[in-house]
């Protein structure tokens, strides 16, 4: 994918990748600027199941307006491609920072983390250690 371009944005590296897609980052040729881009595999695609909670978790992610949770560009499909368009921010993943000794989080701050979520409707499967910049 590494060189490609999807629509107008430039695939410049692979930054990681989970069970919805891979995430690249690129450069969106029309703004001229970095973004990351999230792909959904086209053998997932298929999957009309797969397909619908892929745009849901665009939608849920553009939904939300905050300085800690990354702007939602666009969501797309490009010859087959189906991709969430996001801004691209850089720093480690909070999987990153806890490594394999864990981190002990107080239990409100778990109470309360679980408890927006599901008043936001968030999917839980996003939340996770290499979901989360710090």
């Amino acid at each position: 994918m590494i060189g490609q371009t999807i629509a107008h944005y430039r695939i410049l590296e692979k930054l990681g990748e989970g069970g919805m897609g891979v995430v690249y980052k690129a450069r969106d040729t029309h703004l001229d600027r970095v973004v990351a881009i999230k792909l959904l595999p086209p053998e997932k695609t298929a999957d009309p199941e797969r397909k619908r909670r892929f745009v849901q978790e665009a939608k849920a992610a553009s939904a939300l307006n905050h300085p800690h949770i990354v702007t939602v560009h666009d969501v797309a499909s490009d010859h087959g491609v189906d991709f969430i368009v996001m801004e691209c921010v850089s720093g480690r993943t909070l999987g990153q920072a806890i490594g394999r000794k864990g981190l002990k989080l107080p239990d409100t701050l778990t109470r309360s983390s679980t408890a927006r979520r599901s008043r936001m409707r968030w999917p839980r499967r996003t939340a996770r250690g290499s979901s989360i910049a710090i």
